[in-house]
């Protein structure tokens, strides 16, 4: 009996709003979760460069990306303390959506040079940006997390993805193109007006259903969520999903970080490597992801997972064709295309896969410490990418990216087959003692 009430809380959360309310609410999600990080990244990095900061100093820029990598240690807390209005999430959501508008204006108001005041106000400020952002993104992940039912999580993925990459176009294109024609304060001021413009759709997105029993202490927020995720898939599998999450995206991880590097030892101009990268990889990105969620509704969870892989590795392959043969800016085109069209998809599915594993009780801390596993195959697994490429060759180098799929490809076998409905050791709302 006690599993009812919670199949009854997600029948509920699903009635409150209509799939197309549910889309909308986590592109604009998405939006907000794209624009601060850009804003951070490569908005900050162009004025400060444009200023003639020593590139030394904008280089410390990336400690102030920590935030991003840590939040974990701090999610437990908005599980615990939820802000009740609109609703658990929301709540958050407004106070850090606010807050960042005020902090990206005031940013406006910065004076890059060398004087060491200034200095020290911008860092303090990209820090700042960057732990409202990081805080931000918890709780947007914790939001879709426990809004979309199973059957849209695919949809709802690349809904926010799209989101993500339209705000990494308005900040990465339009904001410097502001800059370039009225000054570096009113490209901050314009990308704090589209984060200002997301607000409204926070307010009017679908509420979610009360959970009937939250989380009342502090150590249940830290310990719970380990303990539940044990509880439903036993510590041998628990071991074996964690291993899927980081070794899922690694063949990307490797790829993206040797890619530019290759594309200039092959002889491409950097003027078209960044235009090709920039212009065509984005908008391929986006139509694999829009692909990815249209196919995800179709083939469900686990043969998604299957083939988008497939596709991946297949995208990789393509650059050891550009490697092995040449086939100049053509060539080019087509392989930097195929690349991101499956890590699109790919990207897509795997958002998905780390919000079936996270219980709406904790899903704050959970996905945040799954995308905590995820990082790591882009940062430590992904580190020795040059020495492999050095000592082996391009060729090589990229079918050893495609070899690097065969281990998320013997994981599957074990906890996602190909005619399951879903992984092994998945939430189940029928299922939930709570």
């Amino acid at each position: 009996m006690a599993s009812e009430p919670a199949s009854e809380r997600m029948a509920a959360a699903e009635a409150t709003s209509a799939p197309r309310q549910r889309l909308v609410a986590v592109t604009a999600q998405g939006v907000a979760s794209g624009t601060p990080y850009m804003v951070g990244s490569k908005l900050l990095q162009g004025w400060l460069a444009a200023s003639n900061v020593p590139l030394s100093l904008i280089g410390l820029l990336g400690l102030a990306e920590l935030p991003y990598t840590l939040k974990m240690f701090w999610a437990p807390a908005l599980d615990r303390w939820p802000l009740p209005w609109p609703d658990r999430r929301r709540g958050w959501l407004l106070l850090l959506q606010i807050t960042l508008v005020g902090v990206i204006a005031a940013m406006a108001l910065l004076r890059p040079g060398t004087d060491a005041a200034n200095l020290t106000a911008i860092g303090v400020m990209a820090v700042l940006l960057a732990v409202c952002s990081a805080t931000q993104d918890i709780a947007v992940d914790a939001y879709r997390t426990d809004l979309l039912p199973p059957a849209e999580r695919g949809g709802g993925a690349a809904a926010s993805a799209m989101g993500y990459r339209g705000a990494m176009l308005a900040i990465g294109a339009g904001g410097f193109l502001l800059a370039g024609r009225y000054g570096w304060p009113a490209a901050f001021l314009a990308s704090a007006a589209l984060l200002l413009a997301v607000i409204p759709f926070t307010l009017a997105a679908p509420r979610l259903a009360p959970i009937e029993h939250p989380v009342t202490s502090l150590r249940q927020a830290v310990v719970g969520p380990a303990r539940d995720f044990l509880r439903r898939t036993g510590f041998g599998r628990a071991a074996l999903l964690l291993l899927l999450v980081l070794l899922y995206r690694w063949p990307d991880g490797l790829l993206s970080l040797m890619a530019v590097p290759f594309l200039i030892q092959q002889g491409f101009s950097p003027g078209l490597i960044g235009a090709v990268q920039g212009g065509w990889g984005i908008a391929a990105t986006m139509i694999g992801t829009v692909l990815g969620g249209v196919l995800f509704s179709r083939l469900g969870m686990n043969r998604s997972l299957w083939l988008f892989a497939l596709i991946g590795a297949i995208g990789n392959l393509s650059y050891w064709a550009l490697a092995q043969f040449g086939g100049g800016q053509t060539a080019l085109v087509l392989a930097v295309g195929m690349e991101n069209i499956g890590g699109g998809m790919v990207g897509a599915v795997f958002v998905a896969l780390l919000m079936s594993l996270c219980n709406p009780r904790f899903s704050a801390t959970q996905y945040a410490l799954l995308s905590g596993v995820y990082a790591l195959s882009r940062s430590i697994l992904a580190a020795p990418a040059g020495l492999v490429a050095e000592r082996v060759g391009w060729s090589s180098f990229f079918l050893f990216t495609v070899a690097a799929a065969l281990p998320a490809f013997l994981l599957m076998l074990r906890l996602t087959p190909w005619n399951g409905a879903g992984p092994r050791g998945a939430f189940d709302p029928a299922k939930d003692p709570t």
